[in-house]
């Protein structure tokens, strides 16, 4: 249960300071970029795989169905969402509405525990504040809320997976199709531009972005999501815009607001009051069970 709670706060918390980093690439061609890390980050993945002895397992049809899934709304719509949310409203809007994503997970799970729910709604309120309430065009709001889908499909469709691949193989499988899906979606965007030698800053931004946000993120949250369920994980999801805002204070990018600093309390305590639930465990398909995932890991 610790290793769990751990893992997954550190997890959403350094995909928090995907934000400060971002700089470093925002020069470069938007979907040629992601295409760039998603390759970076399954070439790593899919060495550790073959380092580890993790042999290649076969999926059935509704497996196969779900890792596609997971990669087409959880990684590659997700990002293309989240880019044309910005780009018609800015980021406080579509922050705010992936804010939601505790509550959304919570009630994903099924009938989740009233303090969760209670804590699942203070981690909102806290990470709506410190993201900044958004306001836009309503193609933004659907964009927005089509990354919101993509962030649920994310964990959601995950589940029935990791107890069979281990949360090494689900990461690595997801990146590397992710990674075609991309390269087509630059191409058709920007054409031949799509893709260019990067500098050293942008080499260096890709490189943390592939290893820390998308290789050690993507791992510690697919082996905390098992431990802890949809509902419990998806609280420390609220940790996102914190870490946006610890990374920006410590890179000497913005200074946090007092709104800020309201924010992340508030996401602090509302993951206290949920992690006082009575949901301890994830739900698992039937015949398996939370240690199947772990096993795998080592078969």
């Amino acid at each position: 249960m610790r290793n769990g709670i751990a893992g997954a706060a550190t997890a959403m918390f350094l995909v928090g300071t995907l934000a400060g980093v971002s700089g470093l690439v925002a020069d470069y061609p938007v979907y040629g970029g992601q295409a760039v890390r998603y390759l970076i980050a399954a070439i790593i993945l899919l060495a550790v795989t073959r380092a580890l002895g993790l042999r290649f397992v076969r999926l059935t049809g509704r497996e196969w169905l779900c890792l596609a899934g997971l990669t087409l709304f959880g990684l590659v719509i997700f990002n293309v969402a989240v880019v044309e949310s910005t780009r018609h409203s800015g980021p406080a809007l579509v922050g705010t509405v992936l804010g939601t994503v505790p509550l959304a997970l919570a009630l994903a799970g099924g009938r989740p525990a009233p303090r969760l729910l209670l804590g699942a709604g203070v981690v909102v309120a806290g990470a709506t504040l410190a993201t900044g309430l958004g306001s836009g065009s309503v193609t933004g709001l659907l964009w927005a809320l089509v990354a919101l889908v993509g962030e649920v499909s994310f964990s959601m469709l995950a589940i029935p997976l990791l107890p069979k691949l281990g949360a090494i193989r689900v990461s690595a499988y997801s990146t590397a199709l992710a990674v075609p899906m991309l390269t087509l979606t630059a191409l058709v965007q920007d054409g031949a531009a799509a893709l260019r030698v990067p500098t050293l800053p942008e080499a260096l931004g890709f490189g943390y972005l592939a290893t820390v946000v998308t290789v050690v993120a993507f791992f510690l949250w697919y082996s905390s999501l098992p431990k802890l369920g949809p509902g419990l994980a998806g609280l420390f999801a609220g940790l996102i815009p914190v870490g946006a805002i610890v990374t920006g204070a410590v890179l000497g990018v913005a200074a946090p607001s007092g709104y800020d600093l309201l924010g992340a309390g508030l996401v602090i305590a509302g993951i206290l009051v949920g992690l006082t639930s009575q949901r301890r465990k994830a739900p698992v398909p039937a015949g398996t069970s939370v240690g199947e995932g772990r096993v795998s890991e080592s078969a």
